[in-house]
């Protein structure tokens, strides 16, 4: 295998965590004998200290030539005040959009020994393995119209979705489903909202195509519940943007934290494959950040993006190692323990998959 990634490291713990994928990258070349070419290109706040954008002209370029696209995180507090074209995170709708990214997978699952590091019992997390299937290029995030009143006293958001991109990413939760355990749970609000009820509408009627899927329908409030109180109930859960955004999120509280869940956004070519805890600026620079979204990330990559589902299995296997070994970063590490940093537990993931 010879495949060219465009890394964007962005911001905060951004470039940390990128460093840490990479290691296990090289890792995956010298056992497996592949070559990876990797370019570093400016996103998010990165981009706009050098550039005054926040997504050049030269990184989108790169990213659409490429074979995918590696995502450390974005996200700059000195900008918290600028409009909204001109913060960091405006760069990842932009992307996002030029890719075509409309399907954004978010896994969430116990790891190894972390059975109690998360906020619920261990006999209620046990067996969580599940897979959130998120819109991504629809939605509030991008319906038209939008903005602020003059005078500053409103507000608008539009919440707009087709039976087409309804349609387009249902098939891959079911797609998803019908390869894992099964199971559909379709998330959304139609007892009060239009849209929601086109999207059970549209979802329900794609259903007859999956015989095989168990499909069934959850208000969002009510699926928020049951990631909470029964996670390892859900196999695939299916939302539209706003909903995927909140309730993956949560899906890493459940499991112990944000630090641990890897990503994928996938559409026409080129994925971006990113860990999801953000750019976590108070903890940049320190060496503790927790690398194992990342390095699933890029697991999710090889995957994904070149059909190497043995070595990322690899990763996860390495990662589940150094886990079983004791070795914790500060986020999940237990109470009086002492914490690994970043490099140090990086070392232990990249030498655990050497041996193997």
């Amino acid at each position: 295998m010879n495949g060219h990634i465009v890394l964007l490291p962005g911001d905060g713990i951004g470039p940390e965590v990128t460093t840490a994928a990479c290691a296990v990258l090289h890792a995956v070349e010298a056992r497996f004998g592949h070559t990876f070419h990797t370019a570093p290109h400016l996103i998010g706040g990165a981009a706009l200290r050098a550039t005054q954008v926040p997504l050049p002209d030269e990184t989108l370029q790169a990213a659409t030539a490429a074979d995918a696209v590696f995502l450390g995180a974005v996200g700059d507090p000195a900008f918290d005040q600028a409009p909204p074209g001109k913060r960091p995170e405006s760069a990842l709708l932009v992307i996002r959009k030029a890719l075509g990214l409309y399907a954004n997978l978010r896994p969430a699952r116990v790891w190894s020994g972390l059975e109690a590091s998360g906020p619920l019992k261990p006999s209620v997390l046990a067996g969580t393995d599940l897979m959130v299937v998120r819109e991504l290029t629809g939605g509030l995030y991008y319906g038209e119209p939008r903005g602020l009143a003059a005078d500053g006293q409103s507000a608008h958001n539009t919440l707009r979705y087709s039976v087409d991109e309804i349609t387009r990413i249902a098939r891959v939760a079911f797609d998803l489903a019908r390869r894992r355990r099964g199971r559909l749970v379709s998330v959304d609000k139609a007892n009060v909202l239009e849209v929601s009820q086109l999207w059970r509408r549209t979802v329900q009627q794609l259903a007859t195509e999956y015989p095989e899927v168990v499909l069934t329908h959850e208000y969002v409030d009510s699926a928020a519940m049951k990631l909470a109180l029964a996670p390892s109930t859900i196999d695939v859960l299916l939302t539209e943007n706003l909903f995927g955004d909140i309730l993956s999120d949560e899906a890493g509280a459940v499991c112990g934290s944000l630090g641990l869940l890897p990503s994928a956004s996938l559409g026409a070519k080129v994925g971006l494959f990113e860990p999801v805890h953000g750019s976590a600026p108070t903890i940049a620079g320190r060496d503790i950040a927790n690398p194992i979204g990342a390095m699933a990330s890029m697991a999710m990559l090889l995957e994904h993006s070149f059909g190497l589902a043995s070595e990322a299995a690899a990763i996860t296997q390495a990662i589940d190692d150094t886990l079983s070994a004791g070795l914790r970063t500060a986020d999940i590490a237990d109470p009086g323990t002492t914490p690994a940093a970043t490099s140090q537990f990086t070392a232990a993931v990249t030498a655990a998959l050497s041996r193997a």
